[in-house]
């Protein structure tokens, strides 16, 4: 019913808890992008496909898999290594899609941020979505900042309200630290080039809404500081005890990033 398509480079650590998570399909393809860990031989031994191709962004990799993997089935789930599929996720997906309209392109996915076993609701701003769950030939995906989301949606794309499980602080801090690096790098580049319409910001689809909200915030001064604010206090992250503390200093750090390379952006300019 359906085919899944992990993406990885690096991660014996994460894959064997997400494809663990994912027993239940019989189609399930592991697109890496040149590992020099055992991830290869892990998604094998689980009886997973393989297919390599070097990365260049995740929009371009997800496309890339969409137009060379042959997948056995009409809907494709794509998750990425730190990701688990829940009993309770799998139920509505299933649910949802054997119900779906002939013209449902997709849905949309949310997940959990989980940081030392605890689930960040208020930290993270649950739920936040993105496009995960697709109808062969229906769509495509575009690079956003470091990320990236749909494109070329032929017909409509819904919701799947059921969260699935986020471990993105796994390989530790060390690992967060210097990925969110480089990824402020492509957010800093993304939010100067790509400025969506003010008004997309009222949107009531969050994959309309939230890059603009990105976009238009950090130019307001002091954004970094705000963010944490909003976060720690105003959406009760200060519940979530030090994990919670720790996760929005961190999330302020990122924007700090972001803010500080788009102004040398500007000034190289």
């Amino acid at each position: 019913m359906i085919s899944v398509i992990i993406l990885t480079k690096n991660e014996e650590k994460d894959l064997p808890g997400c494809l663990e998570s994912i027993r239940w399909c019989d189609d399930v393809h592991v697109l890496d992008s040149g590992s020099t860990d055992s991830t290869v031989e892990i998604a094998r031994s689980y009886g997973a496909s393989v297919s390599v191709n070097p990365f260049e962004s995740f929009g371009k990799q997800r496309n890339y898999a969409i137009d060379h993997i042959p997948a056995k089935y009409e809907w494709i789930l794509f998750l990425d290594a730190d990701e688990h599929v829940t009993p309770a996720f799998l139920a509505e997906m299933k649910s949802r899609i054997s119900s779906a309209a002939a013209d449902v392109a997709g849905y949309y996915c949310c997940w959990k941020m989980i940081l030392e076993g605890q689930w960040l609701k208020h930290c993270d701003n649950f739920p936040k979505w993105q496009f995960r769950l697709m109808k062969k030939g229906k769509a495509r995906f575009t690079d956003f900042g470091h990320g990236q989301k749909e494109d070329q949606i032929i017909g409509r794309i819904e919701y799947i309200r059921e969260p699935y499980l986020h471990y993105g602080f796994s390989k530790g801090w060390f690992a967060w630290i210097e990925r969110h690096n480089k990824y402020s790098t492509q957010e800093a580049v993304a939010r100067l080039k790509e400025k969506p319409p003010f008004r997309n910001i009222f949107s009531a689809h969050g994959s309309v809404r939230n890059p603009a909200l990105k976009s238009w915030l950090c130019r307001v001064p002091g954004w970094p500081l705000m963010r944490f604010i909003q976060a720690y206090i105003f959406s009760l992250g200060f519940l979530e005890g030090k994990p919670g503390f720790i996760y929005c200093v961190n999330m302020a750090y990122y924007e700090f990033l972001i803010k500080i390379k788009m102004r040398e952006l500007k000034r190289n300019k």
